[in-house]
């Protein structure tokens, strides 16, 4: 993901955001690429502002899902975001569920031509023609999974290694996340490439790419554990 107002923007960038704070104050830790919030917490650098990152850095990303509707809408918002910020679709999500039927993969999946010309009409999603195609396409190959797997978190799941040391620096893909995105690709799905695909790893908790010194990152270590010993 990515951070508007002048930062990197592109698919290739968009799980690693610039820098917001001045190297130089003390509430940037060059050290360990956490910053301390004006709460007291340390965050990874690119969820302390603005507060709508904020919220999303500490109760969303990288805590693990396995519900299939969150997983399939989050694979989709991705897609949607390639090109373009997470905070644009961040701030435009709800109207995203409102016009994608809470990302019902059944419901998704039967859209036809009028559904199409609505959410082209809809100013409060981004309106790209080809992104919304992809996104019925993808709620059919949704489908197909389930009925294959069960459900989508145990496909996705099946991706997902042990915990790891935390990352130096975010990679923008893995050799992980080129496997996935080459098996989505023969079952059909669209907009999913390898950098997608991982930004969309980084936020389910497939993986736990919270920085060192991040206070979320132990939590979301604690939960994703407690559920791969399920698995």
């Amino acid at each position: 993901m990515c951070i508007e107002n002048g930062l990197a923007a592109s698919d290739q960038a968009h799980c690693r955001p610039n820098r917001l704070a001045d190297p130089s104050t003390d509430r940037y830790n060059t050290a360990v690429e956490t910053r301390l919030g004006d709460d007291g917490a340390s965050r990874c650098w690119w969820g302390d502002e603005p507060e709508i990152y904020r919220a999303y850095h500490d109760n969303e990303w990288g805590r693990p899902v396995v519900d299939d509707i969150r997983l399939f809408e989050k694979i989709c918002l991705e897609g949607f975001q390639a090109g373009l910020s997470w905070l644009t679709i961040l701030r435009k999500r709800e109207s995203f569920r409102a016009g994608f039927a809470g990302f019902d993969p059944p419901i998704v999946a039967g859209f036809g031509e009028r559904d199409v010309a609505r959410l082209l009409g809809d100013a409060g999603i981004v309106r790209h023609e080809g992104k919304i195609r992809s996104t019925i396409n993808n709620a059919a190959r949704a489908l197909d999974l389930i009925e294959e797997r069960g459900d989508l978190a145990s496909y996705f799941w099946s991706w997902a290694g042990p915990e790891a040391p935390p990352p130096a620096q975010l990679p923008a893909f893995t050799e992980t996340s080129e496997a996935l995105s080459k098996d989505l690709k023969k079952r059909g799905w669209s907009f999913v490439g390898p950098t997608t695909v991982y930004a969309f790893m980084q936020a389910m908790g497939l993986v736990n790419d919270h920085l060192a010194g991040c206070e979320a990152r132990e939590a979301c270590a604690a939960e994703r554990q407690r559920l791969l010993a399920q698995r």
